[in-house]
């Protein structure tokens, strides 16, 4: 049998992101067919991705025989130079008043959305992905002095990325390198509403979508 040789495209850059609010069910869980308006900014300087879990090992006859990995959730450390904040104020949790102060600091319970993110690679290929329940973790905030010359000040939306099925899933994403990647979908298509099951994803990519 002939080797096959690959060459894999590279990164190239990050491009939009997008979000989705989710709309809970009566006992205050999340909707996976009950999204808000999808959202899209082009304001992100680079994500950083953290998996947890753990990896476990079963050993027998004084040897490995076999290796299990357990995924948790999903950290994504967004860098950006902006992020609308009355997007930013209601993943917080924070308490808008209708006289439009905005409280923030208390005890209160940060909204699920749904996250999707773009990679552009050299040579024109893509990944999309989406991350179907999610939850604001933390932001940063910090400023500086202005200076003679600008300089940018950015921000850092570190997002939590929870199992949305019973196998664990947390993540769809397609990726243009890969041999079923279908023919015509585009960045619109792919993050015009969360995509959780397969059948979401029929809908966008069947003949005639």
């Amino acid at each position: 049998m002939s080797i096959e040789t690959k060459k894999p495209m590279l990164k190239e850059t990050v491009g939009a992101q997008y979000y989705a609010f989710n709309t809970p069910d009566e006992q205050g869980n999340v909707d996976f067919e009950n999204y808000e308006g999808t959202i899209k900014t082009e304001v992100v300087k680079s994500i950083g991705t953290t998996e947890n879990g753990e990896s476990s090992t079963v050993r027998a006859s004084g040897k490995d025989y076999a290796s299990f990995n357990s995924q948790s959730s999903v950290d994504l450390a967004v860098e950006v130079v902006a992020f609308p904040p009355d997007d930013l104020a209601r993943m917080r949790g924070d308490n808008t008043t209708d006289d439009g102060l905005a409280q923030s600091g208390g005890t209160s319970e940060r909204p699920y959305f749904a996250y999707g993110k773009v990679v552009k690679k050299i040579g024109g290929g893509i990944r999309y992905d989406w991350y179907p329940k999610c939850q604001l973790l933390e932001n940063t905030d910090d400023i500086e002095t202005s200076e003679e010359s600008f300089s940018e000040q950015n921000d850092t939306v570190t997002i939590r990325c929870y199992a949305f099925d019973n196998a664990g899933h947390i993540k769809n994403y397609v990726d243009s390198e890969m041999k079923n990647f279908p023919k015509g979908l585009t960045e619109d298509k792919f993050f015009e509403k969360p995509i959780v099951t397969n059948e979401d994803f029929k809908k966008i990519t069947s003949p005639g979508a």
